[in-house]
């Protein structure tokens, strides 16, 4: 889709992505059909390669979400399948010397898991997300398919994360599908301790959790465009807007505050969006839906992902004086023109199945990297008009990619020790398929062609296969990698949570 270049998010610099590289062709594995179908024998060996330098596994079934601290992101929290969440220090006890295989280490001494610092419980349905408040990780909240939002308090003195107390709950829909933390400013005390969910009836909640309030949580939104589930959320940078999407191919964004409406922005009469796409426009349709969503560094620009392939890129507006990409201290500084507000920016499809996972680099890099069913990562170079920069066709080895990211710096708020912003290596992207490998990419390019840019992978984890319902089970459901990437804490379908470190 043809547009003006000048409507694109200002982030872009013109010298950025000149790179494009050129994708190999996959070539067909040989086989002389003799193997073929041939059950293994009992004297083949099988090796199973763990490159993890730690494991936590207290819980007793699939662990679909993880979260971490903002300030010391050692501190994690998992949510799963039977129905609870654990707190616990990610650091390993002690650094393997190699990974351990049967092959090297027939007999090898079992290593202990990590300890829970807590078990947070109560929910009597899977908790399927889970995350921290900002700025300082004060709360926890955990969600579920039961319809609950619980929330905790970090009852440390020094608020180091080791200790938690249970402060409230809400239900007010069926089941919650996701919850995204709003992002902290200095000075801007009304997004302290705030979060939005989604929920399976299309709705979207907007909560404040304050355990001196006489009630600890507390509404301050509700957004019911949506026709069907809403699928996923994202906050704009500046902690302003809240930008959702649905499996009936809509997409919203919220004047959650009134920033919107104090600069003149108006949005649809009756309601506080300030956009409003449907798959009524022809243009924006995505038949099938949309399932994920992901906000540029600047907000100038979001990109939604849904079926077979398809991507939108969708305009927003910028409000000036809100946070310091709109002050001119980041990518994106200049306002976006009311022409290119709520217009659709790009139209793509660069893949063959669902897209599950956005991910914008940080600046310098403009690349926008898309996950898929279809296990390939596609690299977009949003500063030249999102021509695909890289189409890594078999990431995970055609194994669906369920979350790639790239490492995130934030706006300057108290960090722990050794929690280095990504400034300095915004290149490297993270992926984890239902292969249940974890793949670490170089954006800028490969090594070798057949390398497609990877740096390093690391296995422990099961793969994903077909049980007796005819769903699959096993891979990896997420995970964190803090801001300077040195350490990835993974979510299991075998009920496993592992640290790997980078070598």
């Amino acid at each position: 889709m043809s547009h003006d270049p000048r409507d694109e998010d200002a982030y872009i610099g013109a010298d950025e992505g000149e790179e494009v590289f050129q994708n190999d062709e996959d070539q067909p594995m040989e086989s002389d059909g003799e193997d073929d179908d041939q059950p293994m024998t009992y004297d083949e060996q099988i090796t199973f390669q763990n490159d993890s330098a730690a494991h936590f596994d207290s819980h007793s079934d699939s662990v679909f979400c993880v979260a971490q601290h903002p300030v010391h992101n050692n501190i994690v929290i998992t949510g799963a399948g039977d129905d609870t969440a654990y707190i616990f220090d990610s650091t390993p006890a002690q650094r393997p010397v190699l990974p351990q295989s049967y092959e090297s280490n027939p007999q090898p001494r079992e290593r202990e898991s990590l300890k829970p610092l807590g078990k947070l419980d109560g929910h009597s349905d899977t908790v399927n997300a889970v995350a921290f408040t900002e700025p300082a990780g004060e709360y926890v909240v955990t969600a579920g398919l039961d319809g609950k939002l619980r929330a905790w308090r970090d009852s440390t003195p020094d608020k180091t994360g080791f200790a938690w107390d249970f402060v409230a709950e809400v239900q007010e829909v069926e089941e919650i599908n996701w919850v995204a933390v709003c992002p902290y400013q200095q000075g801007s005390e009304e997004k302290r301790n705030v979060v939005a969910l989604g929920a399976n009836d299309g709705s979207a909640w907007v909560f404040r959790i304050d355990h001196t309030d006489s009630q600890p949580i507390s509404i301050i939104q509700t957004f019911f465009q949506h026709t069907e589930s809403c699928t996923a959320g994202a906050w704009t940078p500046d902690g302003n807007l809240l930008a959702t999407v649905s499996e009936d191919g809509s997409f919203y964004v919220y004047d959650v505050f009134g920033a919107a409406a104090a600069a003149g922005i108006s949005g649809s009469p009756g309601t506080n969006a300030v956009i409003g796409l449907t798959a009524d426009d022809q243009r924006f349709a995505v038949e099938g839906g949309l399932y994920t969503i992901a906000i540029s560094p600047g907000g100038g620009i979001a990109a939604v992902g849904g079926a077979e392939g398809h991507i939108r890129v969708i305009g927003l507006p910028r409000l000036a004086g809100a946070g310091p990409a709109a002050k001119g201290k980041g990518p994106g500084a200049q306002a976006t023109s009311a022409s290119t507000s709520g217009t659709i920016v790009a139209a793509l499809q660069a893949q063959s199945d669902g897209v599950e996972t956005l991910s914008f680099s940080q600046p310098p890099l403009t690349i926008l990297a898309a996950g898929s069913v279809d296990g390939s990562i596609a690299l977009f170079d949003v500063a030249h008009r999102f021509a695909v920069r890289r189409h890594i066709k078999e990431a995970h080895e055609g194994s669906a990619v369920v979350k790639v990211e790239f490492l995130q710096s934030r706006a300057p708020v108290a960090r722990g020790p050794g929690n280095a912003s990504s400034q300095g290596r915004p290149w490297l992207l993270t992926s984890v398929g239902l292969d249940g490998v974890v793949r670490r990419w170089d954006a800028r390019g490969g090594t070798t062609a057949a390398a497609q840019g990877q740096l390093q992978e690391w296995k422990g984890h099961m793969a994903a296969v077909e049980n007796e319902d005819g769903e699959q089970a096993g891979g990896i459901m997420g995970f964190v990698q803090g801001f300077d990437g040195k350490r990835i804490v993974t979510a299991g379908d075998d009920g496993i949570s592992l640290v790997f470190e980078e070598q």
